[in-house]
């Protein structure tokens, strides 16, 4: 009987131990390391409006963000309810060390706090390949949706915003159409190819390049400098432009009036109305997020209207 009672209380006690311990404990990787997770993080700070958007969508809500440049669908973050952590470039450290995080989700910005970030917290970098915008996109929302234990919704939104793209790259195969990318920084502007911060516009979307033949780009490391010439002698059916002053709260409608001109105009983009501007905060701000992701689809989807 007192063996029976033994066994009994010890079986009840594994019972215990097990309907106690996580939920989950796994690995997960990132372009600057590793992640080990065995609970869902109850204090979660983002250092970037990409995974910002993401989490948003997915029903997660973080206690710290930037909030300079906050883009107009997470403008509810301005509330005092959440922590100021900085800019989207710098941390202020002594309010993160404050919040004690129990996960810290950086972006390409932060990639330079990357060491000192894991001296306050696990941190899991939410960084997107710009040759491989979707692929890299997908992981994390993956990832992310494994981690906070909601992984029907985060294969919901990965559906969803899949089925989009289907749809603009079908439409763009059965009817080509050359498009080129460029962005606009106070008076210079440069343009972006298929392996670029942009790739999304072809790899993805399925619009096909364009160059000039006659008029010489200069390489930068952002892109390529180019002139109105430029783009004249490219005839692109589809003329994609990002105005980064206005992305990053410098001007607005600056890259309205610059590209106001006859050497735009004489493009068969201008000609078809197929000039359009990107939305600045999804392009620029927040690559990778849900809502943005879904942004730069309809962008795209109006120049194939």
């Amino acid at each position: 009987m007192f063996c029976k009672n033994i066994k009994n209380l010890l079986a009840g006690a594994a019972l215990i131990a097990f309907s106690s311990a996580p939920v989950f404990a796994k690995t997960y990787q990132h372009s600057l390391g590793s992640l080990e997770i065995s609970e869902v993080p109850q204090r979660v700070v983002v250092l970037g409006f990409g995974s910002l958007d993401y989490l948003d969508a997915l029903g997660v809500t973080p206690i710290g963000m930037p909030k300079s440049l906050l883009p107009e669908n997470l403008q509810q973050y301005k509330s005092d309810e959440f922590t100021n952590t900085g800019s989207l470039q710098e941390v202020n450290y002594e309010t993160l060390f404050t919040l004690k995080p129990d996960l810290i989700i950086a972006e390409g910005r932060m990639v330079k706090h990357y060491q000192d970030l894991k001296d306050i917290a696990p941190v899991y970098m939410y960084r997107i390949d710009s040759a491989n915008y979707w692929e890299t996109t997908q992981q994390h929302w993956n990832n992310l949706s494994e981690i906070f234990g909601k992984k029907a919704k985060g294969d919901e939104l990965v559906a969803e915003v899949k089925s989009r793209i289907d749809a603009l790259h079908s439409k763009n195969i059965e009817q080509p159409r050359k498009a080129l990318t460029v962005m606009s920084s106070g008076s210079n502007i440069t343009s972006f190819g298929a392996v670029s911060r942009f790739s999304f516009v072809y790899q993805e979307a399925g619009f096909t390049t364009t160059e000039s033949v006659n008029v010489p780009a200069e390489s930068r490391t952002h892109g390529d400098l180019i002139s109105f010439e430029y783009i004249a002698d490219a005839k692109p059916d589809v003329l994609l432009i990002l105005d980064r002053d206005q992305a990053i709260g410098k001007a607005s409608g600056k890259a309205n009036q610059l590209f106001a001109n006859d050497l735009v105009e004489s493009t068969p983009a201008s000609k078809n109305e197929h000039l359009i501007y990107l939305d600045p905060a999804a392009w620029y701000l927040s690559a990778g997020g849900y809502y943005s992701t879904k942004m730069m689809i309809e962008n795209l989807n109006r120049a194939i209207q």
